[in-house]
């Protein structure tokens, strides 16, 4: 197969930005792909997708061409998605409706209708009823606030992940779209409807992807193929996996020479690892985010797959600088900082309190009742759930049952993720947040001076 010609290798790129190449990783990762101005070149280990104007956008590559697919090679569950069956066939009916042209790359395609989408998802499924749509609007709310699909004026069109999607996995994707069943037709319209005028204008034409050669391949070069793909199996791993990996089944994890290498592809990226016992996974360098590296608040991110089910990764924790996003590029904003923080106090800090947890635990079996959120917050009810639904989607907070109760919140996944930097001035701004009048809030404040 022929390769595209929009997708060009990064020597034709013009000279490097002047934002450091890791606080571009890091807002990249917390944000979503970062917007560039018209002949910007996307910084070192970035790909740069490239608009029609002149302007285009940065999305990371990782070494090797590997995605966090590899996840499943070495059956380690990667980030929970909400509705995960959903999401992919929605994101697969979009796909089928947005890329016409099956002889180019996936990434721009066309923009459809979300009611294109809508159909398409229908003949996929073979249902039609509200519950159905219903989950389908959620996914496609989903697929676009971590960067999946644009959804924009009723209209849908592929989001920047999709460019990540390697040449070599187009083939297979092709041959998925052809057996897809098409959407309903529209009488008197065709299927896929054309770009509103002033909409998406000049998204397509001249649309192209660069992508960067040789990713890491200063520190990946002085192994053998086996060492090489150990050290990038261990990158990929602690980076995307939902929990920490034991260092038992990665041999870069116990290598310390291969470790090390680990830890310097890491830090190119503003990222260190993360160690607790025999078990690793990776969290934002302290220094990073005493640089401004990322937005104030939790933290979270995005990442890519390789094929159409899309995944997230993000990390938490409650320290200014730490990065607090919920899926492309939008921080939270106060009602999910302010749920959060609720979470945390019944499952964390009263139980800490009552001697149930241990003082540096961050992880709890005692969830925060729905009840009782709703009782200590002056948010609406619609409100309360939109910034549960947005905790549970950047990993921050999970929803669990409690036997014969309603179940509740608590922390999620990504609080493993914290460095122990980051744990304690979390346990500082959880004392300020519980108890702002108490002596040991007025002594963490006096320490802060």
């Amino acid at each position: 197969m022929t390769a595209d010609p929009r997708r060009t290798p990064a020597a034709t790129a013009p000279a490097a930005g002047t934002e450091p190449s890791r606080t571009a990783h890091v807002r990249a990762r917390a944000g979503g792909p970062l917007p560039l101005g018209a002949g910007e070149a996307a910084p070192a280990g970035m790909a740069r997708l490239g608009r029609g104007d002149g302007t285009g956008l940065a999305l990371p590559v990782w070494p090797d061409g590997a995605t966090p697919s590899l996840l499943e090679e070495y059956q380690v569950a990667p980030m929970a998605v909400e509705r995960s069956g959903e999401t992919r066939r929605v994101l697969a009916a979009a796909l089928r409706c947005c890329w016409t042209d099956l002889s180019a790359d996936p990434w721009p395609g066309t923009a459809a209708t979300v009611d294109d989408v809508l159909s398409a998802y229908r003949a996929l499924i073979g249902r039609g009823d509200d519950l159905m749509r219903n989950w389908a609007v959620g996914a496609l709310r989903r697929l676009h606030d971590s960067a999946w699909l644009e959804v924009t004026g009723g209209l849908v069109r592929l989001g920047p992940r999709c460019a990540s999607w390697p040449a070599a996995s187009h083939a297979q994707l092709r041959e998925l779209m052809r057996r897809l069943p098409a959407g309903e037709e529209v009488p008197g319209g065709p299927e896929v409807l054309p770009v509103a005028e002033g909409v998406l204008d000049g998204a397509e034409a001249g649309a192209g992807v660069t992508v960067p050669e040789e990713v890491d391949e200063d520190l990946l070069g002085p192994f053998d193929e086996r060492r090489r793909a150990e050290v990038v199996a261990a990158f990929m791993t602690v980076e995307h996996a939902a929990e920490p990996v034991h260092e038992a089944r990665f041999p870069a994890l116990r290598d310390p020479v291969l470790r090390r290498a680990l830890a310097e592809m890491l830090e190119r990226r503003g990222r260190v690892l993360v160690h607790d016992r025999d078990a690793w996974t990776s969290g934002y360098a302290a220094e990073t985010l005493a640089g401004g590296g990322v937005p104030a608040g939790p933290g979270a991110g995005s990442g890519a797959g390789s094929g159409p089910a899309p995944g997230t990764v993000s990390e938490a924790g409650t320290v200014p600088g730490t990065g607090a996003t919920s899926g492309a590029g939008s921080a939270l904003g106060e009602s999910e900082r302010a749920v959060l923080v609720l979470v945390l106090i019944h499952s964390v800090a009263i139980p800490r309190a009552d001697g149930l947890l241990p003082a540096d635990s961050w992880l709890s079996p005692f969830p925060a009742q729905v009840d009782e959120l709703r009782r200590h917050t002056r948010l609406p009810i619609g409100e309360l759930d939109a910034a549960l639904r947005v905790l549970r989607h950047a990993g921050l907070v999970t929803q669990v049952k409690a036997g014969e109760e309603a179940g509740g919140y608590v922390p999620g996944p990504q609080f493993h993720r914290l460095t122990p930097q980051a744990r304690r001035r979390l346990q500082e701004e959880l004392i300020l947040a519980a108890g702002p009048h108490t002596p040991l809030a007025a002594a963490v404040r006096a320490n802060r001076r």
